[in-house]
């Protein structure tokens, strides 16, 4: 067996048999063991996103602007291949999860498509009305730029505390 599901499987069974709430420790320190919002995965996940953020540019810009394809596939594309590369880096090397079984890659597809979702649409219509006096493909270009900003920060949440979260008892 991997170190890491041994390691996991003797947290899951100290939780069940409460044996974290017996090795006698005060309870203001039980909540110590929560990681912290800003941590080494942070970090890992921003270099993670720096690679992505490079190749996936490319893609919806160049479809954008010089393929001539719509806001939706040019974005569509660009997360649909990028997403496949994200999981795996942000698996093993972002949060080091091993295992997970199908779960983990249907949370994972799940979180992609609410993120996706959601900054895409909230992104065009709030460029457009907010600067309505540009042109129309610079419109698109900048919508593109502030869904990236949106569905990067959604992205993190889910996947840090959906997709990828560490079980505590």
């Amino acid at each position: 067996m991997h170190t890491n599901e041994q390691q996991t499987e003797k947290q899951n069974s100290r939780c069940l048999s409460g044996a974290a709430q017996s090795e006698n420790r005060p309870p203001a320190l039980e909540n110590t063991r929560r990681p912290r919002f800003f941590d080494a995965s942070m970090l890992r996940f921003i270099g993670v996103g720096l690679v992505n953020t490079a190749v996936g540019s490319a893609i919806m810009f160049g479809l954008y602007n010089l393929a001539g394809c719509s806001y939706w596939l040019s974005s569509a594309v660009n997360y649909t291949l990028t997403s496949i590369l994200s999981y795996f880096l942000n698996k093993y090397f972002t949060f080091r999860r091993h295992g997970g079984g199908l779960a983990q890659p249907l949370r994972f597809a799940v979180n992609i498509a609410v993120c996706y979702l959601v900054a895409y649409s909230a992104a065009q219509p709030a460029v457009n009305w907010l600067l309505a006096g540009l042109g129309e493909k610079l419109r698109g270009n900048l919508s593109l730029l502030a869904g990236m900003c949106i569905f990067t920060a959604l992205n993190y949440l889910g996947q840090r505390y959906f997709v990828f979260r560490q079980k505590h008892c």
